[in-house]
């Protein structure tokens, strides 16, 4: 019975380099024919709802993990949504994976982050330009000194958006950082800290805001 077992589980497993699970893609748990082409990505799961709670319809719910995915209409226009959890290494998780199962993928990351300048006042909207890679995940994809840059036709629409729906928002550069708390210089009562005045650094640079995922979505999206 043990050999059997083990036999039956070895016939499951698949490629180490290119995990899978039957026809669906190993974490992201999705096949092709199931994700539109525009994507939009939040971290939480529970977000996924809000998002859809505007579709016209939801005809794919799925998750797995952290890894929620809804695929629906907006405005007679098919669109996904997913979350990717925290962090640059979901992010790439996520990425790497909907690009195999895509062709021409546009995603928008939908998420929070600290406002770095004083203008910038709590709710308003930061539309990326582009991110300082204070993280290392994209480093095994370029060169360190590779940018991340934002497509700048979705830069475009997202300005003419807020425009037009009369948001208060910004446009600027973003940092992403590898973690929450040192690698974003919060000070800490029981750990050290290296880099406590990172924050006050970027905002002499004159960058807006600070968070932990943009700069893989930009590496990625624009390779």
């Amino acid at each position: 019975m043990h050999g059997r077992r083990s036999a039956t589980r070895v016939t499951e497993l698949s490629r180490a380099d290119a995990p899978r699970s039957g026809s669906r893609q190993y974490h992201i748990a999705l096949e092709r024919g199931e994700l539109a082409e525009h994507v939009l990505l939040v971290g939480d799961p529970g977000r996924v709802a809000k998002v859809t709670a505007r579709f016209d319809e939801v005809g794919l719910e799925r998750s797995n993990r952290e890894i929620t995915t809804a695929t629906g209409t907006f405005r007679g226009m098919p669109l996904s949504v997913m979350s990717t959890g925290m962090g640059t290494d979901n992010v790439e998780i996520v990425l790497a994976e909907v690009m195999e199962i895509t062709d021409h993928p546009t995603f928008i990351r939908i998420g929070s982050s600290g406002a770095l300048q004083p203008e910038i006042a709590l709710g308003d909207l930061v539309i990326s330009t582009g991110a300082v890679r204070l993280e290392n995940t994209t480093d095994f994809y370029v060169h360190p000194g590779y940018p991340a840059i934002a497509h700048r036709q979705v830069v475009w629409a997202l300005e003419a958006a807020c425009r037009w729906l009369g948001f208060s928002h910004h446009v600027g550069l973003t940092a992403t950082a590898s973690g929450f708390y040192a690698p974003q210089g919060r000070a800490m009562r029981t750990l050290p800290v290296r880099y406590p005045e990172l924050a006050e650094e970027l905002r002499r640079q004159r960058v807006a805001n600070l968070e932990m995922e943009s700069s893989a979505l930009f590496v990625l999206a624009g390779l």
